[in-house]
């Protein structure tokens, strides 16, 4: 329920009480409706509905494209797959399979021009994968390896930020930069994280959420990238791992995760290129999942729901008109 903190009375006059048509065609319109005796107001506001079913359920996958156009490959339920599923805005089919099964990896790009990077299948892989809307074909290696990590950008412009690789190094920070053909080292990140989100382009990068390491905290922070560094962007009201990101660096959706306490959540935080709002709540709250899409037609998929099943639910968010009693 939102939290009216202003009101632009939608009137030249006094407001006149004996109205009771609700005027709903727009956001910001106030009335009174005599049926219940309450003023009633209309706002614009993010809502979650119910999508259709991935054919696997899974946890730990990734994913690309958009809310009418989107893509989930690989992932865990809990053996290692290679499946890659499309979604064309109602149901998901099957696509090409990956090259290497894994989970714990990071996608970016489209339907179309896919990409799939890092990961692990029983070891720590640096591979890269490019789809191109029915295969995968192979691309050059990650320069490090790693798991638990971030992707952002485009199949020709990608953005590879965070993971582990099982030790205390700063695999955490590293950033990485693909142009289509190979990987180049990028600015590195500020703190040292696994188990974040990511979204946005390579030039405007955003990273949100995960865990800190070597020592372990569950984290609030965001950073922004500008195509060579990041810097500090505002922090999470709700600190979370194992969460799920799409949109833009100006515009991002940050949703579900597992919070401090280990519980599995289903808040839903938007980014305005400064500071995180309060969205609304997933329908099912999990963790290790994916997203796609952008803050007005977000996609979350998959994951590991708080009865510890592998997930096969789909959400889509969209922006509406939301009625508020006064």
């Amino acid at each position: 329920m939102a939290q009216l903190t202003s009101l632009t009375l939608n009137t030249s006059s006094s407001l006149d009480l004996s109205n009771t048509t609700e005027n709903t065609s727009s956001a910001g319109n106030l009335w009174y409706d005599s049926a219940d005796s309450r003023l009633k107001y209309s706002w614009y506001g993010g809502t979650w509905s119910a999508g259709g079913a991935l054919i696997t359920a899974r946890r730990n996958l990734a994913g690309a494209g958009t809310q009418n156009a989107g893509l989930a490959f690989g992932g865990g339920n809990p053996s290692t797959v290679s499946c890659t599923e499309e979604y064309d805005g109602s149901s998901w089919s099957a696509g090409g399979a990956l090259i290497t099964a894994r989970y714990d990896l990071a996608g970016a790009g489209t339907l179309d021009a896919g990409l799939a990077f890092g990961g692990s299948d029983v070891n720590l892989t640096s591979c890269t994968e490019e789809y191109d809307g029915t295969s995968w074909s192979a691309g050059s290696a990650l320069i490090t390896a790693r798991r638990q990590l971030a992707g952002a950008g485009t199949q020709n412009a990608g953005l590879a930020f965070g993971g582990s690789n099982g030790s205390v190094s700063t695999v955490g920070t590293c950033t990485e930069e693909y142009d289509g053909s190979t990987w180049t080292t990028g600015g590195a990140l500020i703190t040292s994280l696994r188990e974040l989100a990511g979204a946005g382009t390579q030039n405007a990068g955003l990273a949100f959420g995960g865990r800190t390491q070597p020592t372990p905290s569950i984290a609030s922070c965001t950073e922004e990238y500008d195509g060579s560094s990041w810097s500090a962007g505002g922090t999470l009201i709700n600190a979370r791992r194992e969460l799920a990101g799409a949109g833009t660096q100006n515009a991002a959706l940050a949703f579900s995760g597992r919070d401090p306490g280990s519980n599995t959540v289903s808040c839903t935080e938007e980014y305005d290129g400064t500071s995180w709002s309060a969205g609304s709540a997933l329908i099912t709250a999990r963790r290790q999942l994916a997203g796609a899409g952008t803050q007005n037609a977000g996609l979350a998929f998959g994951g590991y729901d708080f009865e510890f099943n592998n997930a096969s639910c789909t959400e889509e968010y969209n922006m509406v008109i939301n009625i508020t009693n006064i």
